[in-house]
């Protein structure tokens, strides 16, 4: 009875060890390219927000359009985006996060250099449904941010919905939770990180 078992039990320990070695040396060999991509795509999003246009983009071109204008530097634990025209600064961009409607959402929200104006919204990862939800990754959605000036908002509200006598985006049809979500997410980081850009002295 004893050696019945002893078989079947070493085959399923050898095909293990076999797949988690595929699968560990798939990992190995394709981090250096998933870490490329994930540049990349972070890199084009950045440049979204701080509405600087790509016009071709092969990975070289955005890495060189990013290196050009955008520089990284360290606030604490975050990393503060900083878009330079020559000695110019158009505007910082900082990373937003938060609990949409089916899960988080990670994102770039930027910011004109005295920070009265949003320059640009763009989302790195979520899980709104495809084709509802998932619309926020339209342009017509995102381009609505582009130069909405919070200096006068009231509290939190700096992202106001239509058809509000001061509304200043228009939410995504059939996607109500998810947009409501998006405002939420967007109106609390920049309340944040309005405060710590005061602490920091940023917009002095």
């Amino acid at each position: 009875m004893k050696k019945s078992l002893i078989y079947p039990i070493a085959f399923m320990i050898i095909i293990t060890v076999f797949f988690t070695s595929i699968l560990a040396f798939l990992n190995y060999s394709t981090a250096d390219m998933i870490e490329s991509n994930e540049n990349k795509i972070k890199r084009e999003k950045l440049l979204y927000v701080f509405n600087i246009p790509v016009n071709d983009y092969n990975p070289q071109t955005v890495k060189s359009l990013y290196d050009e204008y955008i520089s990284e530097t360290q606030i604490g634990n975050e990393t503060l985006y900083v878009a330079k025209d020559e000695d110019k600064i158009l505007g910082y961009a900082f990373l937003i996060d938060g609990n949409a409607l089916w899960g988080s959402l990670r994102g770039f929200v930027a910011l004109s250099s005295d920070f009265n104006t949003i320059l640009g919204v763009d989302f790195l990862s979520h899980s709104e449904t495809p084709g509802l939800g998932g619309r926020i990754d339209e342009n017509w959605f995102k381009d609505q941010f582009r130069g909405i000036n919070i200096s006068n908002s009231t509290g939190y509200e700096y992202i106001i919905f239509n058809p509000s006598p001061d509304g200043n985006v228009d939410s995504i049809s059939g996607a109500t939770l998810t947009s409501e979500a998006v405002r939420k997410i967007i109106n609390e980081n920049l309340n944040e990180l309005l405060e710590r850009a005061k602490e920091e002295s940023l917009n002095e």
